[in-house]
C-alpha cells in the first residue's frame, strides 16, 4: 500500500474515532495492522476477553513469527488455563491445555507436562513455584506489564505503537479545503452555496452576480466539531506540537516540551528459557541493575501484595536453552524501567482508618506542614481554613473567610461581596519551610498567613490577585527569593513578593481560566508549568519573553500536575467534561506522555485529585474510593474504600514521610489513614497526651521543646481537654530572617496578676449558701426528660419518662405580688377540673428509644408534644387533646415554633430528618436532610432568618428559613479519650442577640457564631464530674447552667465560658446513700437572670436562686490576656481559657 493510502487509513481511524464508531475503528486497525491500540488491548486483557484479545492479536503477529509473539500467545494462554484451574473449572482447564497450550510442546515438553500436572492439584499453588499467585485482577495486571515490554520490543509492532500527529478532524477539514477551491472554480460562485452531496464535484447553480467569499472565513461544511484528537486511542501518544516555532531550547526538559518529540526507541527484552519460576514485580528489581541481564530471566514471583521481596528461585527441571524462547509460566518483570528508590511494597502505603475529623463544611483542599508530620491544613467550600493535629484530633486554628480590608479591594470585589459576602476556597498550601500558608478563594482574594505553632495563626497579606475566582496558589524560590504564584478565571498568571506582596510577573497567553500552576527548578532554571480549564499546558519562565511551551493534556482535561518528592518525575491528573479522567507520567525530554495509568474511571464526578509519596506510589480519589498505582506499573496497584463514607471524587493528601494520608468523607469529615509507622506515631501521640501534665510542666520551666511528633507549649496552666496542645518546632525564620519562638506568651499585665490572685471560684457545699425550692409533686414521681418555664415566667412545665406533663403555677398574693416562679413559696401542681393529665401516645413497643420532646406556644396557651409515638397537641388550660398527627415511624425527637407562625413547626425526626409541618394545612412543606443521626436541638434566629439544628451525630446544621436549604454545617470536635454517645444528645439555644449560639454536648459546651458556625469558644468538663446532661443560657444571656451526671452545677460566664460558681449535690439535695439523683434537665426563668430550675432522674424538681444577700451567682473569674477563640478546660477548680 502507498505511503498516501496508508495515511488515509490513519484519518478514517480519526474519523471514527471522532464519531464514536468504536468497533469499526479496531476491526480497521486489525485489517490494515498499521496501529495498535495499546489502550484497547489493556482493557481486553484486564477484562479477560481472551478471545478478542487473540483475534485483535492476530491483525498484527501469528504464534510461530518469532520468539516475541511466541511469549506473548504463551502468556495470554497460560493466563487463562489458570484462571479456569483457579475457578476449579477443570473440563475448561482440560480443553484450553489441549487447544491452545499443546502447541507449545513441540519446544519445550517437559513444561507442558509441568503444567498438566497442576491438574492433579487441588490448588495450584500448592506448586512452589506458583504459590506467591495473587488474585485474578492482580495477575492480570502484572501480566499485561510482561506483554507491554514484550510487544515493544517485537519488531513486527515497531512504527505500530504510536499514532501520528494529527490536528482535529483533520479529514473533515481537508474536505472542506477541497469544497472551497471547487467553489472557487465556479464559473458564477454563490455567497452561500448549498452543499448536498461528496459524491460528485460541488458547482454552483444560475449566477446571482456576486463573488463567493474567501475560502479561508467561508467553510462550507460548517465549524469542526471540538472533539478529542485520536491520540488518546493510543497511550502514549505525544503532545499536539505547537503552531508557531519554538524558541531556542532553554534546558533538557523544556526544549522536548518545546520541539516535536522524536519517536521512543523499543525496549530491548532479554530472552530467557522456558520455565514453571516465578517472575518477580517492579519493586524486586530496583536493586538490580538497569541493563537488562543476558543470562537466564527465571525471576521470584510477586504479587502486588507481598509482603516481601522473594529470594531469586532457580527453574526446575528445564533446560537454561530451548530455542531461545522466553517463555514462562507466570508473567515476568523485566528490569531496566525501574527507577533506583528504596525498596517499597504495598503494605507500606497508608490504606488503615485510624480516626475521622469533624470538619463541618465540605473540604476543597488539604495539605499536610511539611515539617510537622500530623499537622493538616484544610480549606473548605464555605470559606473556612482550619489546622487540625491529626495524632490528638484536635482543631487548633479556624478561620472563616473575611475580607481583611475591604477599602483596598478593587471595585469589582466590592461589588461581588455586596452581593454575597462568602467564597469558597480552592486550594491551601504551605510554603515549603512550614512558616507561611496560602489560601485561594473563589473570589479574588489570597490570603497569605505567617504560622507561629500551636494556635499562633496571623495575618500576613492579603492580596486582590485576580478578577472572579481563584484557582491556586503555589509557593516558589526564583533567585532564591519567596515568592507566591497565583492563576485564576481571568487568564492570568501572576507572580508576587512574599514579603510585601508586590507583583513581580503577570503571564498572559492562555485562551480559558487557568485553573493550576506547578511551579518547579532543573538545575539553575527556574520555571511555572499551567494548565487552564481547556486542557491546555503552558510552561513560562520568570521573565516577560511569554510561554515556552503550547501543548494540550491528555483528552484535553482540567488538569493539576506535581512532581515526584525528589523532582525528577512529573505527573499529571485530569478530568474532561465528559467525565473522562487521565492520570499520566510525562517524558520531560521530549514533552510527551511516557505512561498512562489504566483505572480511572470514565464518568467521574468533578475533577478527579490526586498526589505522589515516597517517590514510588501515586494515589487519586475516584469513584467513592482511593486508587493507588505503583509509578512503574500501569495497572492499579490496590484500591480501597476507607471503610466507605468517601464521595465520588473525594479530596486526599499524603503528609511528607508517606506514612499518613487525608481523604475527604461525603458527610464533610476528613479520615485519617495510616501504613504501620504512621499507626505507631498516632498511637505515640495518643499516649503522650496521658502524661500532659509533665509535659506542661516541663515546657514552664524549659520553655518550648523539641521532640520526634512536633509537642512542645509555653501556655503553662492552660489544656485542651486532657492533654496541653504544643507546638512541633521551636523556632522558625521570620520573613525579616529574624528567629522567633513559635510558641509566643502575651504576658499578662500586673493588674490582671493581681485579680487572678484575688479571684477564687464560688463553691456551693451547704444548704445555707443558697436558696432551694423542691416543688410539691402528688402524682408518681418519676424522671423529668424535658422541662420548662412559662413565658410569662409563672409556671413551669415538664415532662415525665412516662409521658405525662406537670404544670406548677406560682399564685399572686401578698407574699409574691408578681405571681412569677420564686424559690420563697411553693406553687401549685395545677389540674383542671375534669382532673384528667396531659399524656403523650406512646409506641408499643422501644419506648426506651424515645426521645420525649415539647414546645409551647408564645402565649403559653397550648403545648406540642410527644413521647415516641404521635405528636399532640393540648390545650393548656382544659388539658384536652386538640389534635394528633405524624405517626412514627419516624418518631418526633424535637419540637420547635416558627417565631413569625405559631401554625409552622419544626419537627426533628429519629430517622434524622427535619419536617417543616404546616398544623393548619396538615401539611409538610419541607423536609431537610443532612444530619447522620436523629435531631436532638433546633433553634430559630429571627435575626438571622436562619433554623440552626444539632443530633446525636454531634453536627451542627444551618438552614435558611426563606427557601430551607442548608447554608453550613460543622460537627463539635469530641476531646481526645472522650467516647462519643451514639443516643447522646446535643442541644442548641440561641444568645438573645440571636446571632451567637450554645452548643451542648455530653463531652463539651461551646459557643459557635452563626451561620458559619465558627467557634469561639469551648469548654470541656473534668472526667470526674461525668457527662453533661444538659445547659441552657440564662435570660441575659450572661451566663450559662450545666448541670453534671455526678449532680453537680455548674454556672459559667458566658463570655469567657470561665467557671465561676459551682454547686455540689449536697447542697440541694438531702441525703440519701441508696441513690444516685441528678439534674437531667435545666431550665433558666424567663426574667430572673439568676433563677433556673432542675428536673431530676427521681422525677424531683427543685428551684435554685442565690441568696438574698448576694444577689448573683459568684463572680466572674478575671478575663485573660489575649481575648478570641479558645479553648479551656476544667482539669482542676479553676478554669482559665487559652
Amino acid at each position: 500500500m502507498s505511503s498516501l493510502s496508508r495515511e488515509l487509513v490513519f484519518l478514517i481511524l480519526q474519523f471514527l474515532d471522532e464519531e464514536k464508531f468504536k468497533e469499526t475503528v479496531h476491526k480497521l486497525e486489525k485489517e490494515s495492522g498499521f496501529f495498535f491500540n495499546m489502550r484497547y488491548f489493556e482493557d481486553c486483557v484486564a477484562n479477560g476477553e481472551w478471545d478478542e484479545v487473540e483475534k485483535y492479536l492476530a491483525g498484527f503477529t501469528k504464534v510461530d513469527d518469532n520468539r516475541y509473539s511466541m511469549k506473548i500467545f504463551f502468556e495470554i494462554r497460560k493466563q487463562k488455563y489458570l484462571e479456569a484451574l483457579d475457578k476449579h473449572d477443570h473440563a475448561r482447564a482440560v480443553e484450553i491445555l489441549a487447544k491452545d497450550l499443546k502447541v507449545f510442546s513441540t519446544f519445550n515438553e517437559e513444561l507442558f507436562k509441568e503444567i498438566t500436572m497442576l491438574l492433579t492439584l487441588g490448588n495450584f499453588r500448592e506448586n512452589e513455584q506458583l504459590s506467591k499467585y495473587g488474585d485474578t485482577k492482580s495477575a492480570r495486571a502484572i501480566m499485561l506489564v510482561e506483554l507491554k515490554k514484550l510487544i515493544e520490543a517485537n519488531p513486527l509492532f515497531r512504527d505500530k505503537l504510536q499514532f501520528p500527529t494529527l490536528k482535529n478532524s483533520r479529514l473533515r477539514t481537508l474536505i472542506n479545503q477541497s469544497l472551497n477551491w471547487q467553489h472557487q472554480l465556479c464559473k458564477n460562485p454563490r455567497p452561500n452555496p448549498d452543499i448536498k452531496t461528496l459524491f460528485v464535484d460541488h458547482t454552483c447553480g444560475p449566477p446571482n452576480g456576486t463573488r463567493a467569499p474567501s475560502p479561508v472565513t467561508n467553510p462550507l461544511m460548517g465549524s469542526i466539531p471540538k472533539v478529542g484528537g485520536f491520540p488518546p486511542l493510543g497511550a502514549h501518544g505525544p503532545f499536539q506540537p505547537a503552531p508557531a516555532p519554538a524558541p531556542a531550547p532553554l534546558t533538557a526538559s523544556l526544549a522536548g516540551w518545546m520541539a516535536n518529540p522524536s519517536s521512543m526507541p523499543h525496549q530491548t527484552v532479554s530472552a530467557g528459557p522456558i520455565g514453571l519460576s516465578p517472575s518477580s514485580n517492579a519493586a524486586s528489581m530496583v536493586k538490580r541493575p538497569r541493563t537488562p541481564p543476558t543470562n537466564n530471566l527465571a525471576m521470584d514471583y510477586q504479587t502486588a501484595d507481598s509482603e516481601s521481596v522473594l529470594k531469586r528461585a532457580r527453574a526446575f527441571g528445564i533446560s537454561e536453552e530451548v530455542n531461545n524462547l522466553p517463555v514462562n509460566i507466570l508473567p515476568v518483570t523485566y528490569p531496566g524501567q525501574s527507577h533506583a528508590y528504596p525498596l517499597y511494597s504495598s503494605e507500606d502505603l497508608p490504606k488503615n482508618v485510624m480516626g475521622n475529623l469533624n470538619q463541618g463544611s465540605a473540604v476543597k483542599s488539604m495539605d499536610f506542614h511539611p515539617a510537622q508530620q500530623t499537622l493538616l491544613l484544610v480549606g473548605t467550600n464555605i470559606g473556612d481554613i482550619t489546622i487540625w493535629d491529626v495524632g490528638s484530633k484536635e482543631r487548633l486554628v479556624s478561620r472563616n473567610f473575611k475580607v481583611w480590608d475591604l477599602s483596598k479591594c478593587s471595585m469589582s470585589l466590592q461589588a461581588s461581596l455586596a452581593n454575597e459576602y462568602t467564597a469558597a476556597v480552592n486550594r491551601v498550601i504551605w510554603s515549603p519551610d512550614g512558616a507561611l500558608l496560602g489560601v485561594a478563594y473563589s473570589k479574588h482574594i489570597v490570603h497569605i498567613y505567617s504560622y507561629h505553632g500551636s494556635d499562633d495563626l496571623r495575618n500576613h497579606l492579603e492580596i486582590d490577585a485576580h478578577i472572579g475566582n481563584v484557582s491556586d496558589v503555589a509557593f516558589s524560590h526564583p533567585n532564591k527569593q519567596l515568592c507566591i504564584i497565583t492563576c485564576g478565571e481571568d487568564k492570568t498568571i501572576k507572580v508576587w513578593d512574599a514579603i510585601a506582596g508586590n507583583k513581580m510577573f503577570t503571564f498572559d497567553g492562555h485562551e480559558a481560566p487557568v485553573y493550576s500552576v506547578c511551579p518547579h527548578h532543573k538545575e539553575t532554571i527556574q520555571f511555572i508549568f499551567s494548565t487552564a480549564i481547556d486542557g491546555k499546558i503552558k510552561a513560562w519562565l520568570y521573565d516577560n519573553m511569554g510561554s515556552r511551551v503550547d501543548y494540550e493534556a491528555p483528552g484535553r482535561s482540567c488538569t493539576t500536575m506535581a512532581y515526584s518528592a525528589d523532582g525528577t518525575r512529573l505527573f499529571s491528573c485530569g478530568t474532561n467534561k465528559e467525565g473522562e479522567s487521565h492520570i499520566v507520567e510525562w517524558n520531560e525530554s521530549e514533552g510527551a506522555v511516557k505512561r498512562t495509568y489504566v483505572g480511572l474511571g470514565k464518568r467521574s464526578v468533578g475533577v478527579v485529585q490526586f498526589d505522589t509519596t515516597r517517590n514510588r506510589f501515586l494515589a487519586a480519589g475516584d469513584e467513592f474510593q482511593i486508587k493507588f498505582w505503583d509509578m512503574d506499573n500501569l495497572n492499579l496497584l490496590k484500591t480501597i474504600n476507607a471503610e466507605g463514607g468517601l464521595p465520588s471524587s473525594p479530596c486526599l493528601r499524603f503528609n511528607k514521610e508517606g506514612i499518613l494520608l487525608a481523604v475527604s468523607t461525603s458527610d464533610n469529615g476528613i479520615k485519617i489513614l495510616a501504613n504501620a509507622e504512621g499507626a505507631r506515631l498516632l498511637r505515640s501521640i495518643e499516649s503522650r497526651a496521658l502524661d500532659a501534665s509533665r509535659v506542661a510542666s516541663a515546657a514552664a520551666a524549659k520553655g518550648p521543646i523539641i521532640n520526634a511528633f512536633g509537642a512542645s507549649s509555653s501556655n503553662a496552666g492552660t489544656a485542651v481537654g486532657v492533654a496541653d496542645r504544643s507546638s512541633a518546632m521551636t523556632a522558625i525564620v521570620g520573613l525579616n530572617g529574624d528567629t522567633h519562638a513559635m510558641s509566643e506568651v502575651k504576658p499578662r499585665v500586673a493588674d490582671d496578676l493581681e485579680k487572678s490572685k484575688i479571684w477564687k471560684l464560688t463553691e456551693i457545699n451547704e444548704s445555707s449558701q443558697l436558696r432551694s425550692l423542691r416543688l410539691p409533686d402528688s402524682l408518681l414521681p418519676i424522671k423529668v426528660v424535658r422541662m420548662i418555664y412559662t413565658n410569662s415566667g409563672g409556671a413551669l412545665l415538664a415532662l415525665t419518662d412516662n409521658a405525662v406533663h406537670k404544670l406548677w403555677k406560682w399564685q399572686k398574693n401578698e407574699r409574691n405580688p408578681s405571681g412569677k416562679a420564686t424559690s420563697n413559696l411553693a406553687p401549685q401542681l395545677w389540674q383542671p377540673s375534669s382532673g384528667i393529665l396531659m399524656t403523650n401516645d406512646m409506641r408499643e413497643t422501644n419506648q426506651e428509644d424515645a426521645v420525649p420532646c415539647f414546645a409551647l406556644s408564645k402565649n403559653d396557651s397550648y403545648v406540642m408534644s410527644a413521647s415516641g409515638g404521635k405528636i399532640s397537641l393540648f390545650n393548656m388550660m382544659t388539658f384536652k387533646t386538640m389534635t394528633t398527627f405524624m405517626p412514627p415511624p419516624p418518631a418526633a425527637t424535637f419540637l420547635a415554633f416558627h417565631p413569625q407562625d405559631n401554625n409552622i413547626i419544626a419537627i426533628g425526626m429519629d430517622d434524622s430528618s427535619i419536617q417543616i409541618y404546616n398544623v393548619r394545612v396538615d401539611e409538610v412543606k419541607s423536609k431537610l436532610r443532612g444530619h447522620q443521626k436523629r435531631v436532638t436541638g433546633l433553634a430559630f434566629s429571627n435575626v438571622l432568618n436562619v433554623l440552626v439544628s444539632s443530633g446525636a451525630d454531634a453536627q451542627l446544621c444551618v438552614w435558611s428559613m426563606d427557601v430551607w436549604e442548608k447554608q453550613a454545617s460543622k460537627s463539635l470536635p469530641i476531646p481526645s479519650g472522650r467516647v462519643l454517645n451514639p443516643l447522646g444528645h446535643t442541644r442548641v439555644h440561641f444568645h438573645q442577640d440571636q446571632i451567637h449560639l450554645l452548643a451542648v454536648h455530653g463531652t463539651q459546651i461551646a459557643i459557635y457564631e452563626a451561620p458559619k458556625l465558627e467557634c469561639l469558644k469551648q469548654w470541656i468538663p473534668r472526667e470526674s464530674n461525668g457527662s453533661i446532661t444538659d445547659a441552657v443560657y440564662s435570660c441575659d444571656s450572661l451566663s450559662i447552667y450545666a448541670s453534671f451526671e455526678d449532680g453537680t452545677v455548674g454556672i459559667l460566664s458566658a463570655t469567657t465560658l470561665q467557671l465561676r460558681c459551682r454547686i455540689s449535690p449536697g447542697a440541694y439535695l438531702p441525703p440519701n446513700p441508696s441513690s444516685r439523683v441528678y439534674p437531667v434537665v435545666v431550665a433558666a426563668h424567663p426574667f430572673d437572670p439568676n433563677q433556673f430550675a432542675l428536673g431530676l432522674s427521681d422525677g424531683g424538681v427543685h428551684v435554685l436562686e442565690p441568696p438574698e444577700s448576694e444577689g448573683k451567682w459568684g463572680i466572674s473569674p478575671p478575663v485573660e490576656n489575649g481575648a478570641g477563640p479558645s479553648i479551656s478546660s476544667a482539669g482542676g477548680s479553676e478554669q482559665q481559657p487559652r
